[in-house]
């Protein structure tokens, strides 16, 4: 028969705890994974990073005793901390956007039972004395499914917690816990906390409709490209800004299936703007078509001497630019392959590289 002494039942939880520990710890690796694995490749969804972690024994019995310690004993039952820890286990999932939860809770719904939802962001956005951090926990169990398997069998009735938060709200949580005090703070210290909970959020909100609207230019560039091939070239107007969208929508027609890496992309583009004067994409478009039938003639044949090289679009664009002129676009191309594309060029008989 249970005690009603605290002394006694957190003695009980702490032989509990270090009893349960290797497991839990064995459990909590194998939910990572498990989410892991059925979030990474979650479509329209860009996960930051997983993480997991079992809650130490002295975190537990401080959340029993905050939470809820004199509800159990003003009933004058028995009872057994580890009853009410329900976040022994926490899994946690850092996306990049504040749309992308309700899809990873869809996908997670497919795998495991929920026990409960905890959804810390209303409360915040209803009050505007509130401040703290942002995310949802889900107090989880394996479904029937997946407690049949062979490797979950041994956790198949444990649950565990899920948070997930976007980049923005994690960063804040981290911060958050930092600062002493909240609740009885003086007033110009809470408004001060207020205004930078508020930044954050903002930040987060900006952060997707930047995602938005960079998708949506990309997609009417795109449109656009499609609409100009139809009518003529397809070049555009010839003193249009050289910029990111319009360079991808370009390249996206023109290299088709080549991943146009963001990175590479503005690398690419600073260089001919600061190191070519290159500013206009309708110029740098002519110029690619102008000479890339000659540049895929030299890509296969060199591709052929070196089947392990490496000749993408950018390559490409590269030998085209210099094509187009050889002393303004010199360090476009390294010494070593200025000089093979050269080597090449004079093999070939007259004529062969005139413009198409």
């Amino acid at each position: 028969m249970l005690s009603r002494d605290f002394e006694s039942r957190k003695q009980e939880f702490l032989d509990f705890y270090a009893a349960q520990l290797p497991t839990l710890k064995a459990a909590a690796a194998s939910f990572n994974a498990l989410i892991h694995a059925i979030l990474s490749n979650l479509e329209g969804v860009n996960i930051a990073k997983f993480e997991c972690r079992v809650k130490t024994a002295d975190e537990c019995v401080r959340k029993f005793k905050r939470k809820y310690r004199n509800f159990v004993e003003d009933q004058s039952e028995d009872y057994a901390i580890q009853d009410y820890i329900t976040d022994l286990i926490g899994v946690r999932v850092v996306c990049l956007y504040e749309d992308e939860p309700p899809a990873i809770m869809s996908r997670v719904r497919e795998y495991f039972d929920v026990i409960e939802i905890t959804d810390k962001t209303s409360p915040m956005e209803d009050s505007e004395s509130e401040f703290g951090y942002k995310g949802i926990h889900m107090d989880l169990r394996l479904n029937q499914q997946q407690a049949q398997l062979t490797e979950h069998q041994a956790y198949a009735d444990q649950a565990f917690e899920l948070q997930i938060r976007t980049i923005i709200q994690d960063s804040w949580s981290e911060l958050d816990h930092k600062i002493k005090y909240k609740k009885s703070i003086p007033t110009n210290l809470k408004r001060r906390i207020n205004i930078l909970s508020a930044l954050f959020e903002l930040a987060d909100r900006e952060f997707l409709q930047i995602r938005n609207e960079t998708s949506q230019a990309l997609a009417l560039s795109r449109a656009e490209d499609e609409i100009d091939g139809a009518l003529g070239d397809g070049l555009g107007d010839n003193n249009e800004p050289l910029d990111a969208f319009s360079f991808v929508a370009f390249g996206h027609k023109h290299f088709p299936g080549y991943e146009f890496d963001p990175q590479k992309v503005e690398f690419f583009l600073d260089e001919l703007l600061h190191d070519f004067a290159v500013r206009h994409a309708g110029w740098l478009f002519a110029v690619v078509q102008k000479h890339v039938t000659t540049v895929r003639h030299y890509k296969a044949d060199f591709q052929h001497r070196y089947p392990s090289s490496s000749f993408n679009p950018f390559t490409v664009m590269r030998h085209c630019l210099y094509l187009e002129d050889k002393q303004r676009f010199r360090k476009t191309l390294r010494n070593s392959a200025r000089e093979a594309f050269e080597e090449w060029l004079q093999r070939q008989p007259a004529n062969s590289t005139s413009e198409d």
